[in-house]
């Protein structure tokens, strides 16, 4: 997901998709330390991803409070 897809969400959507993501992610890590996975750069993708929404959320709730 591009910055600019981010940027463009909601508040509420932008939340979900933070939920979505971080369970995405739990998953794809346990089911790499069960059995390896094809393609491990999915997970520092994923991974990079949610630090993008995580880091969006961060920037909307500090110029709320300024």
């Amino acid at each position: 997901m591009k910055n600019k897809d981010i940027v463009g969400l909601a508040d509420t959507e932008l939340h979900e998709k933070i939920k979505e993501e971080k369970a995405n992610l739990n998953k794809m890590t346990l089911n790499h330390a069960v059995s390896p996975v094809e393609d491990p750069s999915k997970i520092r993708v994923n991974r990079r991803n949610v630090a993008r929404l995580l880091t969006e959320a961060s920037k909307r709730k500090n110029a709320s409070n300024k």
